[in-house]
């Protein structure tokens, strides 16, 4: 049994040369405002969920991203409304959010 229900890495990377980034879109506020909705739903933790920073996810020109295992899931958002939904839906409900889904090339 894994130690996480889900483990979900956000991309808080920030380029030193002014390119595009996750940093740009307000990346490591996004990962504490999640961050704080586990904790305050009860969730975060062994048996829950993990949220952590990541560096560069490697989806730059995709917008900010982050993913969730097991499930392999990228997302990219805007705004903390679309951070509620990924959080209501896939961590909470362990529904995917299809609006919100970065494409990886690899789905069937």
């Amino acid at each position: 049994m894994a130690f996480y229900r889900y483990h979900l890495f956000i991309c808080a990377n920030q380029r030193d040369d002014g390119s595009q980034c996750c940093a740009m879109f307000g990346a490591r506020k996004a990962g504490e405002y999640l961050k704080n909705k586990a904790k305050e739903a009860g969730i975060h933790g062994p048996d829950g969920v993990r949220i952590n920073r990541a560096g560069c996810l490697g989806r730059c020109d995709d917008g900010p991203a982050l993913v969730i295992y097991p499930d392999e899931v990228w997302y990219t958002y805007v705004d903390n409304e679309d951070l509620d939904q990924i959080f209501n839906d896939h961590l909470v409900a362990g529904k995917v959010v299809e609006r919100l889904r970065l494409r990886t090339g690899r789905e069937g």
